[in-house]
């Protein structure tokens, strides 16, 4: 097997080191219960909450409008996550965190914050506006946060960049604006119900204009800065401690500070808020959705770089390395194994493809001296999982190298690769006859 030094290696005397009984609060399935229990218990509390405030019929109503941008932005990171997927576990914690536990704590909390403001200075529109561009931005950004932490802390094999800290992010923020949405728009149907305003009139269409049609990206645009601070500290883990610290803490100020700029624009004029939108909320989200993408199609770059190297040592094959670089290929691999074998065959190549995206990503951190003592035995636990699922997925990401591959337009011809000669024709692919692990 082909590898690059130096790699870290375990201590010498790991061996020699007494063994420790597990604790019970240690063990996995009293984590998973604590957790499942804490969530379970929040969601009741926040549900009595809201429920409180907007009666059941401005419930049922705020939570049909509310869940209208949830799938698309579900899919727009989990598109996003498509090249190293993480578990879905660790989405479902992220909107389940950000729905329940974040959204509770940010009620009582800036409730609290607010009356106490207004009780000390006894002007309750001034303790409104501190609270909104204050209190709530350092309330509701903390909270959010405590699930990227939560999963960078425990979940560290699934967390290896900024793409995983967008996406941890950018989840936990869709499901914290979900229940916050069927706050805003509960709220504004009762109003309507009070007032008897009807259609784009009244307060509920306001309502969803501006949180459902306009801003539906505002909280995960916050959050995912957080998310960002989180990914580069995760690539930059062996620099020392004070900069995986540093790092997030100052993803999380950013996305304080314009969560408090967005909720301020309101205090900036009449037309204080479209000018924030415009001038400011609008081109952010941009300039982060090109980071994202470009992220991620440098990512793609690096397994096609990496990958190679375990061509050589005979545990891929020699299209595998482009197939598995290129989203198009993947995909192709994937329909072409569901079209001859079923679906359980298409699942199978997709797990092929996430296991050896996980492989090329674990071997440039070795490459770079950022590995963790374990290094050897995850790139062994990788292959492991390749090798099993090889007779399925070799042959349809052979497939798809094969019509993916450029193909020369003629002699003289300008292309990106250069050719004043016809390229040699698609060599057959042949796989090695041997098995690593016997070698």
């Amino acid at each position: 097997m082909a590898t690059s030094s130096p790699y870290p290696t375990y201590p010498a005397d790991a061996g020699d080191r007494p063994f420790r009984a597990v604790r019970w609060w240690q063990r996995g399935w009293v984590r998973y219960g604590a957790l499942i229990i804490l969530l379970a218990v929040s969601g009741l509390v926040i549900l009595a909450l809201v429920r409180e405030q907007t009666g059941t019929e401005g419930f049922l109503v705020g939570l049909g409008l509310a869940v209208l941008p949830v799938p698309l932005l579900l899919a727009a990171f989990r598109w996003l996550d498509r090249v190293e997927p993480g578990p879905w576990r660790n989405l479902l914690f992220a909107f389940a965190w950000g729905a329940c536990a974040a959204a509770l704590i940010a009620i009582v909390a800036n409730s609290f914050a607010t009356r106490w403001i207004a009780t000390t200075t006894a002007d309750p529109t001034s303790a409104d506006t501190l609270g909104a561009t204050v209190i709530a931005p350092v309330v509701e950004e903390t909270a959010k946060a405590a699930a990227v932490l939560l999963v960078f802390l425990f979940r560290r094999r699934d967390f290896t960049g900024i793409v995983d800290g967008v996406v941890i992010a950018g989840v936990t923020a869709t499901g914290f604006a979900f229940t916050e949405n069927i706050l805003y728009l509960g709220t504004a149907f009762g109003t309507d119900q009070l007032t008897g305003d009807r259609g784009i009139a009244s307060v509920t269409a306001a309502t969803f204009f501006v949180r459902v049609i306009m801003s539906p990206f505002a909280h995960p645009l916050f959050t995912v800065l957080t998310g960002i601070g989180f990914g580069v500290a995760a690539r930059a883990a062996d620099r020392g401690p004070a900069r995986r610290v540093l790092l997030p803490l100052c993803g999380l100020l950013l996305a304080m500070g314009m969560h408090a700029f967005w909720n301020g624009s309101s205090t900036f004029g009449e037309y204080g808020f479209f000018a924030v939108y415009g001038a400011f909320m609008v081109p952010a989200f941009g300039l982060l959705t090109w980071l994202a993408i470009w992220t991620r199609q440098r990512e793609l770059r690096m397994v096609r770089e990496e990958l190679p190297a375990y061509v050589f040592a005979g545990w891929l094959g020699p299209a595998e390395p482009f197939a598995l670089g290129s989203m198009g290929a993947r995909r192709l691999a994937r329909d072409y194994a569901g079209h001859h074998l079923g679906k359980q065959a298409a699942r199978v190549v997709a797990q092929y493809e996430a296991y050896a995206t996980s492989l090329a990503f674990l071997r440039q951190r070795g490459r770079r001296g950022r590995a963790g003592a374990d290094f050897v035995v995850r790139e062994r636990e990788l292959l492991a999982e390749l090798w099993q699922r090889r007779e399925v997925a070799r042959p349809a990401l052979e497939y798809a190298a094969r019509s993916n591959a450029p193909t020369w337009p003629g002699p003289g011809a300008p292309t990106p690769y250069g050719y004043s000669v016809p390229p040699p024709a698609h060599p057959t692919v042949s796989y090695p006859t041997y098995n690593p692990y016997r070698s």
